[in-house]
């Protein structure tokens, strides 16, 4: 049974305006999968599944996937319309992936037990990693069962605009109590953090909110159970037909509350940094630079 990181690759990065997912951040030209590789070898993982669109396997295994052929097993899944459930057809016009949920079902056949899944276009750090290798072992043999990495809200928001996250609320025992999907988050004037999403004023929000930045570990399980929430998303018909997306925190949401799912909430002193407009790159440079300078990362990756 392989320790599976999933690679979630397939997004167009429309607010950055490019392929962020293979841009250059790193003082040597790394792209910031590369530490998330790097960091989860290191922390015993040996098999790596990119989620992505065919028209990038070749740019995916030029970059990425040819240099770590000899330190794990790489596997590629293409999340396109044709392993959409039930044969759904996308309507005329639409050319957005339909979100995470699908993003995880394509790599089922490449996975035969307890897998993290993580974003290609952040930096989760070390500890991260090593926090979820853990969570995998104890994950081992359970069904309902499933864990995520959570990062304090003031630590993921961007001074650049708003961006998604899925705020979370625990229990004493560090179970997941309900994770909200949030869209529209950014610092206010006053210092505040806010979500304007339904008001213009903004919703204050907690800045020390546990957040989802989509580190997950789950079971098999998830994806039977995936395909079902999915296919009923689908099928149902209120949303924009163009742009609608089904998202990991939504689908872990439900779980919880309709099919008793079990989620852990993993404590980790790793820190958090990703790239979701153009304006952030020099600080995820810089912060990637010192870590270098430090001895967290070799001179080269």
């Amino acid at each position: 049974m392989h320790t599976t990181l999933l690679i979630m690759a397939a997004g167009l990065g429309s607010r950055y305006g490019g392929n962020k997912q293979v841009d250059h951040m790193g003082p040597n030209g790394e792209i910031l999968m590369e530490y998330s590789i790097h960091d989860a070898l290191k922390a015993g993982f040996d098999q790596v599944v990119f989620v992505i669109k065919r028209a990038m396997a070749d740019t995916f295994k030029a970059q990425i996937g040819d240099k770590i052929a000899d330190k794990c097993k790489v596997v590629y899944a293409f999340q396109e319309y044709d392993s959409l459930p039930d044969g759904f057809v996308p309507p005329e016009g639409r050319s957005k992936p339909y979100g995470t949920v699908h993003a995880v079902l394509c790599a089922e056949e490449a996975i035969d037990g307890p897998f993290a899944v993580i974003n290609a276009d952040d930096y989760y750090g070390q500890d991260a990693f090593a926090t979820m290798a853990a969570s995998l072992r104890t994950l081992a043999g359970q069904e309902k069962a499933a864990s995520m990495v959570a990062y304090d809200l003031k630590n993921t928001v961007s001074d650049f605009g708003s961006v998604t996250r899925g705020v979370c609320e625990k229990d004493g025992s560090g179970h997941l109590l309900r994770v909200t999907e949030t869209y529209k988050i950014k610092p206010a004037p006053d210092g505040t953090i806010r979500d304007y999403q339904s008001d213009p004023e903004g919703v204050k929000l907690d800045p020390d909110a546990l957040v989802s930045m989509n580190f997950w570990g789950f079971t098999p399980w998830i994806f039977e159970a995936g395909k079902r929430r999915l296919s009923a998303f689908l099928q149902d018909g209120s949303g924009d037909p163009l742009k609608k997306e089904y998202v990991l925190p939504t689908l872990v949401d439900e779980l919880m509350r309709e099919e008793e799912l079990t989620v852990d909430v993993l404590n980790t002193h790793a820190v958090w940094f990703g790239i979701t407009y153009q304006e952030d790159k020099p600080l995820v440079q810089e912060a990637l630079r010192k870590l270098h300078a430090a001895g967290a990362y070799p001179e080269k990756l």
